[in-house]
């Protein structure tokens, strides 16, 4: 019964917000409650929810601070060269902006953690997306799926839980995955590619002039010929897939991107902002301190210097108070579901019915099936949950029909890019709500390209033998 509720209260949230009949945050919170009192331990909700609370905390701490420090080293001027240079690449070719989107997405993922890259890329890519009308579900599935295929280095935290579970080293998991990685990665380029050229033939190719960026009220007219000019005006980007475009229509914001002449710039402390940046990343690969802890000092070094005067450190925090409050209520009404998921056992039943459901014939390919079966359960479950609660069972069950550890624990990454855009991660969040859209759309847009990205990764480790 456990096992049925489960799955019926995963895929009631999942409707709902996708049909748009209610936020994520009401969703998250009434969804649970109203299941937990279903399966009768609605006396227990009170607990299960403080726990999910607490086990969510230091996320929320992080992101929190997180927003707040990269905020701040956006204003200052930090990202301004990296966002040239990708702008300067993409022009105003939609085609070359999605291919943008993915490569800077895959290469900030390099610090592991999916939040600053959701933040950096968004602030450098959003303008471009605004300006040219382009579909911002595109940008947005774009950065998770390469952001999923990047998070399984050994320091993003899903290879260092499989190396924990099983009781294995990091590396002899994670090395001879690079080749099926690398062709995941080559995917999520293609699919760039691929979205690029939908979005290069509803709106045409395009010209861009640098007075796009200093004069925000000049704006593109024309689509389809290569010799649409520069004017004052409103952009007509022709028809288009209402769909998949819903967040591509203009809110009337007169958004001005990366302002090159914005009041909080300090190229005089450039260096310094670079160095602690760096230093900041390096103390969390290295693990030197807990993460929240880490942001939570860079956050309070970087408006101390930066901004020495309260009334501006004020500014600063204040300007990036909407998107802490967005980010960090989520993490918080997605510990009232991962807690009443847990508490009430629903995710151990559903995992025991999954294992219990493979058939004795599959279990010489049990590194295939743990491929396969890493897409729903890390989709629907923490990764928490998934490496330290079901893969050693899997790994357990491979054992017995001479299947080692090491391909049980690469076939778990596999599920990755999918589960970047799981409503469990706290992350994603930070990525719809700063590219203003709705997590149902999005959800409705990426899934499909997240599952087809991981299952290039697992047949790809299959070919390579690694898996």
């Amino acid at each position: 019964m456990l096992t049925i509720l489960g799955f019926a209260m995963i895929a009631t949230f999942l409707v709902l917000i996708m049909m748009k009949k209610m936020s994520p945050i009401a969703a998250l919170v009434l969804i649970p409650a109203l299941f937990c009192v279903a399966v009768g331990q609605g006396a227990k909700l009170g607990d299960y929810v403080i726990e999910g609370v607490g086990t969510l905390a230091p996320t929320a701490a992080m992101l929190m601070f997180a927003i707040v420090y990269f905020g701040v080293m956006i204003d200052v001027g930090l990202f301004d060269p990296v966002v040239r240079g990708i702008l300067r690449f993409c022009k105003a070719d939609p085609m070359r902006i999605v291919i943008g989107t993915a490569v800077l997405a895959a290469i900030v993922s390099l610090d592991g953690d999916g939040s600053t890259t959701f933040m950096i890329t968004v602030s450098a890519m959003y303008p471009l997306y605004k300006r040219l009308k382009m579909s911002l579900v595109v940008m947005t599935g774009v950065a998770a799926t390469a952001n999923g295929v990047m998070n399984t280095l050994p320091w993003g935290g899903p290879t260092a839980r499989a190396a924990t579970a099983l009781k294995l080293d990091a590396a002899d998991i994670f090395v001879p995955m690079i080749p099926a990685l690398a062709v995941g990665l080559l995917a999520v380029i293609l699919l760039a590619c691929v979205l690029g050229r939908r979005e290069r033939k509803r709106l045409g190719t395009l010209t861009l002039d640098e007075v796009l960026v200093r004069e925000p009220e000049t704006v593109l007219v024309g689509a389809g010929g290569g010799g649409d000019r520069l004017v004052k005006g409103t952009a007509s980007t022709g028809g288009g897939d209402a769909a998949e475009d819903h967040a591509a229509d203009d809110s009337g914001e007169d958004f001005k991107g990366l302002d090159p002449d914005r009041p909080t710039l300090r190229p005089k402390l450039y260096w310094f902002n670079a160095g602690l940046t760096v230093a900041l990343l390096a103390s969390m690969i290295l693990e030197l301190m807990p993460i929240p802890v880490l942001f939570l000092l860079g956050a309070a070094l970087a408006l101390t210097v930066n901004f020495p005067h309260m009334p501006d450190q004020r500014a600063r925090i204040a300007a990036h108070a909407d998107n802490v409050l967005n980010v960090s209520g989520m993490v918080f009404a997605a510990a009232v579901f991962t807690g009443v998921l847990t508490g009430t056992g629903m995710v151990d039943h559903m995992a025991d019915w999954l294992v219990g459901a493979i058939p004795d014939a599959m279990g010489p390919h049990m590194a295939v099936v743990t491929g396969v079966l890493s897409l729903p359960l890390t989709y629907f479950m923490s990764n928490d949950g998934f490496y330290f609660g079901v893969l050693p069972v899997l790994a357990e069950a491979g054992a017995a029909h001479g299947v080692s550890s090491l391909e049980i624990a690469r076939a778990s990454l596999v599920g990755q890019p999918l589960h970047m855009s799981s409503p469990l991660v706290p992350a994603v969040y930070v990525l719809v709500g700063m590219a203003k859209v709705e997590f149902g759309d999005h959800t409705k847009f990426t899934v499909k390209w997240a599952v087809l990205t991981s299952l290039v990764v697992l047949g790809a480790g299959i070919l390579f033998g690694i898996i």
